[in-house]
């Protein structure tokens, strides 16, 4: 069985302020006649089909009619949602839209009802399992204490749990929005950090042939059989290096799996440039990026007048602008964005109390912050689900 593995659309989103829907509607087509072409047989979407709960008019109208392409294949599509939409939005009409082929998975307690399809060696077994806010399935998973790797586990064991009394030989194959070990996170992806974990382990998916995952932004293997496939475009500077793609997945008889990966149409390159302001002006070995969108970062000692308009005469897609003057580290005015630079909201809460106290948080009080944030972040899902 061939599969086509996508994810983290995030229909609605925007790229710093250019609006990406029409790139976003040049990925569908080239999703459908990737789907026609190349002989594929089923589709997984691991989440993230919207960028926010309520996505604005036109990413629906964009999602219907994508909906309706692939129906229109006959090819069948297995969709979760993930952490930026809302469940129960995209799951309405889940079991009208089914009878069309396309398999909308958003509840928790459904994650061990597979969708079976069939092909020439036997049955394949297609578990959705939508994302998982800990805080908010710990009753329906029955653990004790919420978190990540728990609420995952014990949907995988229901998931094992069901393929264990299928025919002998069913293949399966686990659709999942989660932060895996090993994995590479960009600038664009939301966090999902949980008592000051956000990762499991690659191995709460084992007893699987296929894991496809979605929530990370970069196209990237973690085992042959676990498995991201990244946004189709890119919604930060971080994805700069990104090669966009889709992943191509063969599932044998015996369920041993070939993957190629399929790039997706680029609208633009990304570039991040790093200099003084007349250095990236006259530089002859940045010509190749006059074209592209531009992050800038400025060095000057002294922050030039006009620079976005200078920068704009030669990179006219300059669309971010930051100031980093070359300074000692220990420089008193060194950015205070530069010092909260690669820390956790848990790691700036501690520093706080340390620079107040004098000394920082014991292992209760750190426990207290860690509570603390995850209460916030699950009220703010429930708040945002609920608009």
């Amino acid at each position: 069985m061939r599969l086509l593995h996508t994810s983290d659309w995030h229909l609605g989103r925007a790229f710093h302020r250019v609006n990406m829907l029409g790139a976003q509607a040049g990925f569908i087509g080239h999703l459908v006649t990737t789907v026609r072409e190349r002989g594929v047989d089923a589709v997984v979407v691991s989440g993230d089909v919207y960028d926010r709960a309520v996505p604005p008019l036109a990413a629906v109208e964009l999602f219907d009619d994508a909906l309706h392409r692939l129906a229109d294949l006959g090819v069948p599509t297995v969709m979760i949602s993930g952490n930026h939409d809302s469940a129960r939005r995209l799951g309405v009409g889940a079991g009208l839209i089914g009878r069309a082929g396309i398999h909308l998975r958003t509840d928790p307690s459904a994650c061990a009802t597979p969708v079976v399809l069939r092909d020439a060696f036997g049955d394949v077994a297609f578990y959705g399992l939508p994302y998982l806010e800990p805080a908010l399935v710990k009753d329906e998973f029955g653990v004790e204490k919420p978190g990540h790797e728990a609420v995952l586990a014990a949907a995988m064991d229901r998931v094992r749990a069901d393929l264990a009394t299928r025919a002998r030989g069913t293949r399966s194959v686990v659709l999942a929005h989660a932060f895996v070990t090993g994995g590479e996170a960009s600038d664009s992806e939301r966090d999902i950090t949980v008592g000051g974990v956000a990762a499991v382990p690659a191995g709460v998916f084992d007893g699987v042939d296929y894991a496809a995952l979605g929530h990370l932004h970069g196209c990237q293997t973690i085992t042959e059989r676990v498995r991201y496939s990244g946004s189709p475009l890119p919604y930060s500077f971080s994805e700069a290096d990104h090669r966009k793609s889709m992943w191509l997945v063969d599932l044998d008889a015996g369920g041993a799996v070939t993957a190629e990966r399929v790039d997706c149409p680029v609208p633009r390159a990304l570039a991040r440039i790093r200099g003084t302001l007349e250095e990236l002006l006259a530089d002859p070995g940045l010509a190749r990026h006059e074209e592209a969108w531009i992050e800038a970062t400025l060095t000057d000692a002294v922050r030039p007048a006009d620079p976005m308009a200078r920068l704009a005469e030669r990179f006219p897609h300059t669309l971010s602008l930051a100031f980093a003057p070359e300074r000692a580290p220990e420089d008193p005015d060194v950015s205070y964005a530069q010092r909260l630079a690669d820390r956790s909201d848990q790691e700036i809460a501690e520093d706080f109390v340390a620079h107040v106290r004098g000394a920082g948080p014991d292992e209760h009080e750190q426990g207290v912050l860690r509570d603390a944030f995850d209460a916030v972040r699950a009220d703010e899902t429930v708040r945002e689900v609920a608009r």
